[in-house]
């Protein structure tokens, strides 16, 4: 069966069963009889629909129920849910606009695909009903950003993915603890001592009671969390000394691991340092990808494959997140996803650890880090006749009913009607998605990923970060401009290493023979 037909089919499915979100019960999908729809007209006469697209399942049941608490709330409109395959969706949408009389009135779809859609005619400026604050008043600028075309808002936020760094706490508490008791060790030892220097022989009764006493008073749960956190990175060499630290416990494997094949989990690196469109992703005329900021940013993450050695051919984002499950790896990235499954695997018994989301370390103190971020947007068709009805459900959607949005999906919303973001672990990621760079729009763009990914490939594996961003800045404004592009080599300045640094700062007039043989 063709794309066109399946399509068809649906739509007439929905056709015939356009009453059942009226009847005030949850979880009702559209593949319902001609039977309740009479009865559906019979009790509230005869009701406007309107259709949402979707494409992802996990949406289902939220969105259904949503429908359905809107009937209640707009008794005059009828919202009916239709999942359709994500391959050529905005295509989907276009013929299905053309072609049937059930037109897609709105529909969620990524954030950098809504150029595309805004030029074929398929997003609409929205307006806000009276009474609706505005955008920027109820999401983070982020959001506002991934919405904004040309100084037009042509979608609501909804939910976004982003990159966070995940911790094992149980370890982190552990190793805080025995931290602090080594403190406090050396600390009564010292103190001892000086005792003995000053009074002679001390009483063993008081010193032991008052050792015991002080151990146990200063090594409370306040006190490691407080270790702990103060132990959380800033920046990679942060993570580096942590590793030179650390005493592993023996199934650990890793003190750092990520997926370093999917720019999704690496873009952090060079998020700060790099410009593809502007603020909002939109404008051709602010591409600033080959600079000397993001070459250092590259330069930090190749030296990082000395330390954690991983094969790009062999990882996986889901090989990580189990091997972090298993209690193998003490840091790594992920997206919002982990949340739910780690969750899981802990209701299940199959993870014995806390857990802990905080936002991601800088690359260094001079270079800062920005995650990549995708919203999830609703948009209003522009082939819609009924666009006034879809604008209402669409605020009513990303606006007032997202309050079970987590618990029944696993999305993080952009504006929480509920209290989902009182859980710090989800709050981290929303702080990461506030600081995040939006996945850009521009159509002439979007292959960016894949080369960026390409490239922070081979950059892992030894290639010269100078010469493959400059060849990647070329590629991307060849394209953007239509003709052949060269950039201005830049030249490095030479990198001393910290080691030298270190050793030249120490050096002294007694020891200046042995310092510069440490240096050859």
């Amino acid at each position: 069966m063709t794309l066109k037909k399946r399509l068809i089919t649906i739509l007439v499915i929905a056709l015939c069963v356009g009453g059942v979100y009226g009847v005030g019960k949850l979880g009702i999908t559209i593949r319902q009889s001609e039977e309740t729809e009479v009865e559906d007209d019979s009790l509230f006469g005869h009701r406007e629909t309107i259709y949402i697209w979707y494409t992802d399942d996990a949406l289902t049941d939220y969105l259904n129920s949503v429908a359905v608490s809107y009937s209640e709330y707009q008794s005059d409109v009828r919202v009916i849910p239709v999942y359709t395959s994500g391959r050529e969706y905005l295509e989907t949408i276009n013929q299905a606009s053309l072609n049937t009389n059930e037109t897609p009135d709105l529909y969620i779809v990524s954030n950098d695909s809504l150029e595309k859609a805004y030029l074929a005619g398929l997003a609409s400026e929205v307006r806000l009903p009276e009474g609706v604050l505005p955008v920027e008043s109820m999401y983070p600028q982020t959001a506002v950003n991934a919405v904004t075309y040309h100084d037009r808002q042509i979608g609501y936020p909804f939910y976004f993915e982003t990159s966070c760094f995940l911790y094992n706490e149980t370890y982190l508490m552990d190793w805080a603890r025995a931290q602090i008791e080594a403190e406090i060790d050396i600390a009564m030892a010292e103190e001892a001592l000086q005792q003995l220097e000053n009074d002679g022989e001390p009483n063993e009764n008081d010193t032991n009671a008052d050792a015991e006493y002080e151990q146990e008073s200063a090594i409370s749960e306040e006190t490691v969390i407080e270790r702990v956190e103060q132990t959380l990175p800033d920046t990679i060499d942060d993570i580096l000394s942590f590793a030179y630290e650390y005493d592993a416990p023996e199934q650990v494997e890793a003190v750092f691991k990520w997926d370093v094949s999917d720019i999704f989990y690496n873009y952090f690196f060079v998020g700060a340092s790099i410009d593809v469109g502007g603020v909002n992703g939109d404008l051709s005329n602010s591409i600033h990808i080959y600079n000397e900021d993001a070459i250092r940013c590259l330069r930090v993450y190749q030296d990082l494959n000395q330390f954690f050695s991983i094969d790009t051919k062999e990882i996986s984002y889901d090989a990580v997140l189990q091997d972090f499950m298993d209690g193998k790896i003490v840091y790594t990235v992920a997206t919002t996803d982990a949340l739910s499954k780690i969750e899981a695997a802990k209701a299940e018994g199959n993870f014995a650890y806390e857990y802990g989301i905080s936002m991601m370390p800088d690359v260094s103190e001079e270079l800062s880090s920005a995650s990549l971020s995708v919203t999830q947007c609703v948009v209003i068709n522009g082939y819609s006749m009924k666009k006034d009805m879809a604008n209402d459900f669409a605020v009513y959607l990303t606006q007032y009913a997202t309050d079970t949005l987590y618990s029944r999906t696993g999305k993080l919303p952009v504006h929480d009607s509920g209290d989902t973001y009182t859980d710090p672990n989800k709050n981290a990621f929303l702080q990461e998605y506030m600081c995040s760079v939006p996945m850009p729009k521009m159509i002439e763009t979007s292959n960016f990923w894949v080369e960026l990914e390409i490239a922070f490939a081979k950059i892992w594996d030894g290639e010269d970060a100078n010469h493959d961003l400059k060849a990647l800045s070329e590629k991307i404004m060849g394209q953007v401009t239509g003709a052949e592009y060269l950039e201005e080599y830049i030249e490095m300045p030479e990198e001393v290493p910290e080691e030298e640094e270190y050793v030249d700062e120490e050096l002294t007039d007694e020891d200046s023979d042995g310092g510069e043989e440490t240096s050859e």
